[in-house]
């Protein structure tokens, strides 16, 4: 009569099919976990640019004046530092600006950002008296009833183009 259980064999087989698909499965765990850090980091710095971009919106809104030039900083967003750096430029047509704004977790990596975004703003910002509604006042707060050219409505999210830089 035969006794049940595994050869000494099989279950070498088995130990060594196991020591080779762990480390397998292991590595590919950790990659998991690692993209998924990167993907918030890199989200949460699109969050940093979009929140500077609508801050330069808001500024050029209420003062009426783009300038051309660079300015840098850092912020704290969801308790970590951020870097950023915008680079405002006039282009061919002198009243529209190209915004970029670059943000990084490290001030050294102004080159190699984890996101970079475009934007295009204008730079006319004069009163248009044919723009202003019947019966109002060119001294009301909001731009559309003042007839501005700047509308936050074309130079919102759709005139914003981001793009994705390498890791």
């Amino acid at each position: 009569m035969r006794a049940r259980g595994f050869t000494l064999v099989e279950v070498m087989v088995a130990l060594a099919i196991v020591a080779i698909t762990l480390p397998a499965l292991l590595v590919a765990l950790y990659q998991q976990v690692d993209d998924a850090a990167y993907l918030r980091d890199k989200t949460q710095a699109e969050m940093v640019a979009l929140n500077k971009l609508a801050e330069m919106r808001l500024v050029v809104a209420s003062t009426r004046n783009v300038q051309a030039g660079k300015d840098n900083g850092d912020i704290e967003f969801a308790d970590r530092e951020w870097f950023w750096w915008a680079d405002t430029t006039a282009t061919e047509s002198g009243k529209v600006f190209r915004v970029e704004i670059r943000v990084a977790l490290d001030e050294k990596r102004r080159e190699q950002p984890l996101f970079m975004l475009t934007a295009f703003m204008f730079g006319d910002l004069t009163i248009d008296p044919a723009g202003l509604p019947d019966g109002s006042s060119s001294g009301s707060a909001a731009s559309e009833s003042i007839g501005l050219a700047w509308d936050p409505r074309v130079a919102g999210p759709a005139a914003a183009a981001s793009s994705w830089c390498g890791r």
